[in-house]
């Protein structure tokens, strides 16, 4: 399944835009471990990493990273660049349902 299937989905699609060398990319990721063992199967969480798809990276203007994404349905229904929270993560997940 690629990338642009992926996002169709019905149910929450979050993208994490990041770099290897990215400090707070490295922070976002024990973050994401959590939220996915607390949202289980309701959501989809994964990591794009920018300098190994500079297309996808353009196509959705990512100016710095961290960046997340929301899916829903193909479109984006939440973004936030930096460092964010477990419970804002779950909050926005939730709510996208």
């Amino acid at each position: 399944m690629d990338f642009n299937e992926l996002i169709q989905s019905d149910k929450p699609v979050l993208v994490d835009f990041f770099a290897e060398w990215c400090g707070p990319c490295k922070m976002m990721a024990p973050i994401l471990r959590d939220v996915k063992s607390s949202i289980g199967d309701e959501a989809t969480i994964i990591k794009i990493d920018v300098d190994k798809s500079p297309q996808a990276a353009q196509v959705y203007q990512i100016q710095g990273v961290p960046t997340l994404v929301v899916f829903k349905l193909g479109k984006i229904v939440w973004r936030k660049s930096g460092v964010v929270s477990k419970a804002e993560l779950l909050s926005v997940l939730n709510s996208a349902k």
